[in-house]
């Protein structure tokens, strides 16, 4: 018998060892090489999404990114009962967050009043506060509509005394603002002379505890009209002039800003034109968190040579010194043809951008710290004319276009992309309150309610007739609405 080799044994032990290191590190290396595989995948995945929701600064310059609502809710007064000047808030976005979205609108009650409502309600501490055309304003009670107080602060101008225009007469047009500092609310109303003449009142008391003329030297008051809405930052009102209905006399556009005790002197911007450029979009001057102001500006006379910076988005300081502006390269064509931007508020959107659109039917996408001058949009799009004033939740845009409510999406890049289109009736300037989009068909008088993600209609309810550029107010699971004959009020369920 022999004994077993001893060395050969050993050496196939070893090829066998051999054998299954080299499987074993093989399978080790495919673990390392997947592990490192995803976590490359993640960061890349990471990195893209950063990319997603960043906006690519154009070289040289830096976007300052604003302070704006994200997509679940408005900072401050989002779910608040109080709505204390036009869309809410000073970006104008429209929406609160919280409210209910109902399946059925119901009238609760009806309020007549001694003047047409243009100007959109306010809601203070339970108090509706509304401006009529007869240069009255009045304290209601927000549940029940019964009356706690009501001032009259001037004889409004009829149409006759005017040398054009469409409202009849023309008192308290340009929606008021509520300071809580005060306790003021602030409105402007154009009396008889002619003349604007800028009041405060006690929102408890409805007593006048400010007033002073609001009309900077050289402006001609019987050319001008005072539609877009007060806005209010750093202790001053700010107060936006345009034209008439007609575009006659020698106007221009012009804002003017106030101490909210009424003391000193008046700070004022008018713009460079010959004739005209008014500000009159309904929406009003919007502020960003720097406080700086950013309007619209309509036609301008000039159709030819240097830009007079009229159909313009302009960037005012927090004292009214001009700072940038944006006008599209067909200014001069859109002068010629009453095409311009100024039917409708800039829009304030996240990552530092602007939203501008008028009645060309051309939209501009720009960057708030750099408007870029003639024709330096990042995105044009065409879309529609749109009136009055849009509504923003997150990186949705819902705009008041004339054929028809339009929402517009913030995509990655910087881009805006359409999406769905309201029934053609529903042209009223809209807000948001919760997932639901409330805007009115003004020329049936009809108040429409419509899924914020879809455009389906949820519930309709007739309110009576209303101004074109008439808005809803959202508190507390009521809607307010000014027609031309008073104010409605309606529930959700």
């Amino acid at each position: 018998m022999r004994e077993p080799n001893n060395t050969n044994d050993t050496k196939k032990h070893l090829r066998s060892l051999t054998k299954r290191g080299r499987i074993i590190l093989t399978l080790l290396l495919v673990v390392v090489l997947l592990l490192a595989g995803l976590l490359y995948s993640q960061r890349h995945q990471i990195h893209l999404l950063i990319q997603a929701f960043s906006v690519p600064p154009a070289q040289p310059v830096h976007i300052t990114p604003l302070t704006l609502p994200p997509s679940t809710a408005t900072p401050g007064q989002a779910t608040s009962a109080n709505w204390t000047m036009y869309h809410n808030d000073n970006a104008r976005t429209g929406f609160i967050a919280g409210a209910p979205d109902p399946t059925h609108l119901t009238s609760l009650w009806k309020q007549p009043l001694d003047g047409a409502v243009y100007a959109e309600p306010l809601v203070v501490d339970g108090q509706v506060i509304v401006a009529t055309e007869n240069d009255t304003l009045y304290g209601l009670d927000a549940r029940t509509g019964q009356e706690q107080w009501r001032t009259s602060v001037g004889t409004p101008v009829p149409l006759s005394d005017l040398p054009c225009g469409n409202i009849d007469p023309l008192g308290i047009t340009g929606t008021p603002v509520y300071d809580p500092q005060t306790g003021l609310v602030f409105a402007v109303a154009e009396i008889q002379g002619p003349a604007h003449v800028l009041v405060g009142v006690d929102v408890k008391t409805g007593l006048v505890k400010v007033r002073r003329l609001v009309d900077p030297p050289g402006m001609d008051p019987l050319a001008h009209q005072q539609r877009a809405a007060l806005a209010l930052s750093g202790g001053r009102v700010s107060i936006a002039f345009g034209g008439l209905y007609g575009d006659c006399g020698n106007y221009h556009g012009w804002v003017v800003a106030s101490r909210t005790d009424g003391a000193g002197a008046l700070l004022t911007y008018q713009v460079p034109t010959t004739r005209e450029g008014g500000i009159w979009a309904p929406a009003g001057p919007v502020i960003d968190a720097q406080g700086n102001l950013y309007v619209t500006v309509g036609n301008g006379e000039a159709t030819q040579g240097d830009w007079d910076h009229s159909d313009s988005v302009l960037r005012l300081s927090p004292t009214l010194q001009l700072e940038d502006g944006f006008a599209p390269q067909s200014w001069q064509s859109d002068n010629a043809s009453d095409a311009d931007l100024g039917s409708m508020g800039p829009v304030l959107l996240p990552n530092g951008l602007i939203y501008a659109d008028g009645k060309s039917g051309q939209g501009y996408l720009l960057r708030a710290d750099h408007l870029g001058g003639v024709g330096g949009q990042i995105q044009t799009i065409s879309l529609c004319s749109a009136y009055g004033g849009a509504a923003v939740s997150g990186l949705s845009l819902f705009i008041p276009c004339s054929d028809g409510l339009r929402q517009l999406q913030l995509e990655a890049g910087a881009h805006l992309v359409p999406g769905w289109h309201a029934p053609q009736q529903v042209t009223g300037s809209p807000v948001i309150g919760g997932q639901t989009i409330y805007s009115l068909d003004p020329g049936g008088g009809v108040l429409y309610a419509l899924n914020a993600a879809t455009g389906e209609v949820r519930a309709t309810l007739s309110v009576g007739a209303t101004s074109r550029f008439a808005t809803p107010t959202l508190s507390q699971g009521s809607i307010f609405i000014g027609t031309l004959t008073g104010i409605v009020a309606v529930g959700m369920t």
